[in-house]
């Protein structure tokens, strides 16, 4: 099952050769997320799935606080516009420290406005930092955005984001990964999914509390290069429960 997630994440988090082959999936229109189990068998759990994500945070139960070390070193080495994100392309060798185990910094990527809410309150971004362990699960650990003082290390990537869906671009300038996340890494837990088809569940989701800032434009140059809001709708709980970290 390990071998099979980790087959589909990569899937699912890179822009392949093969992409033109998968079903295709949107944000609106008929191929939008209320129709993607309808849109492949493989996308059945977009529907059926009972830990999906992403979710509105209202209660969270506090447990004894876990700090969550991260390792980012290395500078991010391209950015792709694979049509429903930008996605930043980062070396192998970053990585976040959690329940014992190493999770490696896969890529990042960009959703506005915000997928997941607290307490029903959407942010006009959110950051998805993808990890995975050596078994192959994946560990994302959300970011989120409100508009005011424009980000240095963001504005770095957005120079060169492409406008094109399916182009890539080298990074020229050096990007610093503390830059664009809070000094406070304080966090809500939860067991969720991918956000997108094929909405695999076994996702260790980490919502960091603080916010970090962009500029209206910073916000507004990204808007204009995705077209259309890139978030799936909120899911149900079904049970599950929420942790203070």
């Amino acid at each position: 099952m390990k071998g099979k997630l980790l087959f589909i994440a990569l899937a699912a988090f890179s822009v392949s050769a093969a992409a033109t082959d998968a079903p295709h999936w949107s944000y609106d229109g008929d191929a939008a997320p209320q129709n993607w189990s309808k849109l492949s068998p493989d996308f059945h759990l977009c529907e059926q799935g009972k830990a999906q994500s992403p979710i509105d945070i209202k209660e969270a139960l506090p447990v004894h606080p876990r700090p969550l070390k991260l390792s980012y070193q290395l500078p991010p080495v391209s950015v792709t516009n694979n049509g429903h994100s930008v996605q930043v392309n980062v070396q192998q060798g970053d990585f976040a420290t959690l329940d014992g185990d190493k999770f490696v910094l896969q890529q990042f990527h960009f959703h506005s406005p915000s997928e997941n809410t607290l307490n029903g309150k959407s942010f006009p971004m959110e950051a998805h930092f993808v990890h995975m362990d050596a078994e192959g699960e994946v560990a994302v650990i959300a970011v989120m955005f409100e508009t005011g003082k424009a980000n240095p290390e963001l504005e770095k990537i957005w120079q060169q984001m492409p406008e094109k869906a399916g182009e890539s671009v080298m990074l020229k300038e050096k990007v610093s990964l503390d830059g664009l996340l809070p000094k406070d890494l304080t966090h809500y837990r939860f067991s969720g999914s991918l956000t997108t088809p094929p909405c695999t569940e076994g996702v260790r989701w980490l919502v960091v509390k603080q916010p970090q800032t962009l500029s209206e434009a910073q916000l507004e140059k990204f808007q204009h290069v995705m077209h259309h809001a890139n978030n799936r709708p909120v899911q149900g709980l079904h049970g599950r429960v929420v942790v203070d970290e």
